[in-house]
């Protein structure tokens, strides 16, 4: 008995440090000790840096890859690389919805860095393939073989599909290392989007000085290459740090998919019950007397059975209910940050051909890549985030009192009139090198450079790059801390949608310009010559767009209810 006593006593401590809803790899408790934080975080944040090098290695300089050896003129391979970008910011929804259904985050990681490398591999391949292509002097009028492009796409899209069930699940699987109930987890958590997007553009800074290089100047099937033997060691990483994860239990054995779409569907069924009589209900049961009660009201409706009868008691829960009002509030803010997406695309399509007509020489022998300036977005990102997060985040925490220094919302909307301005300015430095290029007499030699130095870009690069410390991290965080608690990865994944409709909505944006420009014999906006196109209108008109949806964004910001459990 005295025995029993001494382990009870021993044990205690161990069982007051248990994390609540965590399992380890066997499915057995975790202490908080022993398991997640930063111990864990380190290895998912490793994997990230590891998977953004791969991803960028391939989209940052795909549009020179498509116009060089595949032969494609400047607005399809801008179609194109917004297409392959889009469908692979989408593919994570369906990513997100087998992890969150059927797979779990942990497998769905694993199985998908499988295909990933795969894909990797395959491009790789596509490049080595014989070519006629490679002995062709003007691309413009002959083409690789049909079945390297085939092969080529392919490859390019099976890397679409590793990285859509990638990208949501090892996000949300790093925020789940931290314990949203523990005041210290909880603050770093938020931190942890601070640095997981402080890795991820570090391993996007060593794509861009390391492989851009090395494709330009050296070998394709190099620089597709060596993304896949990274892929490879970044599975080795994850798979090494499985001792150390906590591995989130579900709260609901039901699909929390099925849940939302019970609502919606019994309150469909209860469109005839008046709003007196569920407001009635309500008061008797005393329940949904918060702020968000009086949002989306018909939806209450499926807290009765059909008709409004109560004899079988209430269909969906009050916590359903809930979860799916809080799915809806996502919609508006979803929706207007979709211009944002817009001009993000622009820095992997026509920011790189901006650039290459400009004079990129460093020294005597040294020429810049076009496709490398996307490195000053990270650049500055590298350096803002540890500003942000360890000045910005404190004085504003003295001043406001909120955990997080500003609101999520408020901090998306910083980042989302940063990138008003940047677009600004690239409108300015556009008009300044077609300028240029009509003094020296360069308009109708566009192969020629332009005296103009590529570092005039640089402003509009390092504005995007703050703008993405505010709007970027903010909807990481926004979009997980705001869905229920079963719905982590396809929070994450709606965030990437975002950009996954932003780069379709790019796609057709430049080619419904570009019918209406370049109609009856008129030089298009996008026209290959450079010297002769408009790039400059085109970021005036993205510059118009953004200011239109940005303040669509202050209004439905203004009213959003954030989740009683959010720290802003």
């Amino acid at each position: 008995m005295a025995n029993g006593v001494n382990i009870s006593d021993a044990e205690t401590p161990l069982l007051g440090d248990v994390v609540e809803g965590s399992v380890d790899y066997k499915g057995r408790p975790v202490t908080r000790s022993k398991s997640g934080g930063w111990r864990s975080a380190s290895f998912i944040i490793g994997v990230e840096i590891a998977e953004r090098f791969a991803y960028y290695g391939i989209g940052s300089n795909l549009i020179s890859y498509l116009t060089g050896p595949l032969g494609q003129s400047v607005a399809t391979a801008a179609e194109n690389v917004n297409v392959w970008s889009g469908t692979a910011s989408l593919l994570p929804l369906l990513g997100a919805f087998i992890a969150d259904s059927y797979l779990g985050r942990y497998r769905t990681i694993i199985i998908s860095s499988v295909l990933y490398i795969l894909g990797l591999g395959f491009l790789t391949l596509s490049t080595a393939l014989p070519s006629s292509h490679s002995d062709c002097q003007d691309t413009a009028t002959c083409s690789p073989p049909k079945f390297q492009i085939i092969f080529f796409f392919f490859s390019l899209y099976l890397v679409a599909i590793g990285q859509g069930g990638h990208k949501p699940c090892v996000q949300a699987f790093g925020a789940d290392q931290f314990d949203a109930q523990d005041p210290e987890e909880s603050k770093a958590k938020s931190s942890f989007f601070n640095w997981w997007y402080f890795g991820m553009c570090g391993g996007m800074l060593m794509t861009l000085w390391i492989l851009n290089y090395i494709q330009d100047n050296l070998s394709w099937g190099l620089g597709f290459g060596i993304p896949c033997i990274i892929m490879g060691l970044a599975l080795i990483i994850f798979l090494l740090g499985s001792f150390t994860y906590r591995f989130r239990q579900s709260c609901d054995e039901k699909n929390p998919l099925l849940r939302i779409g019970n609502v919606f569907i019994n309150a469909a069924r209860n469109w005839k019950t008046t709003t007196s009589a569920i407001s009635v209900e309500q008061e008797v049961q005393g329940i949904l007397l918060h702020e968000g009660s009086e949002q989306f009201k018909f939806l209450n409706k499926a807290l009765l059975a059909p008709n409004g009868s109560k004899e079988n008691g209430k269909i969906c829960s009050i916590s359903e209910v809930e979860e799916t009002k809080a799915i809806l509030r996502l919609i508006p803010i979803w929706t207007t940050c979709l211009v944002y997406a817009i001009v993000f695309s622009q820095s992997f399509t026509l920011f790189t051909k901006q650039g290459a007509t400009l004079d990129r020489s460093l020294g005597s022998n040294f020429e810049v890549p076009a496709a490398s300036l996307q490195s000053f977005i990270s650049l500055s990102v590298v350096v803002f985030i540890p500003i942000y997060d360890r000045i910005l985040v404190p004085v504003t925490r003295a001043i406001t009192g909120k955990p997080t220094g500003i609101t999520m919302l408020q901090r998306i909307g910083t980042g989302i009139f940063l990138s008003i301005l940047s677009m600004v300015i690239a409108a300015i430095i556009e008009k300044k090198r077609l300028q240029t290029a009509l003094e020296y007499g360069l308009v109708d030699m566009p192969k020629e450079t332009v005296p103009m130095s590529i570092c005039w870009l640089i402003p509009q690069y390092i504005l995007f790059g703050i703008s993405d410390v505010f709007t970027m991290v903010g909807l990481q965080e926004f979009f997980y801390d705001q869905v229920p608690v079963d719905l982590k990865s396809i929070g994450l994944s709606l965030y990437l949608s975002i950009f996954g409709i932003g780069s379709f909505l790019s796609s057709f944006l430049i080619s419904v310009t570009e019918n209406i420009t370049g109609k009856d014999g008129q030089t298009s906006w996008f026209s290959d010559n450079l010297n002769r196109a408009h790039l400059d209108y085109f970021y005036w008109v993205l510059a118009i767009l953004s200011t239109i949806a940005f303040t669509a964004y202050l209004y439905f910001s203004r009213y959003y209810i954030y989740n009683k459990s959010s720290s802003l």
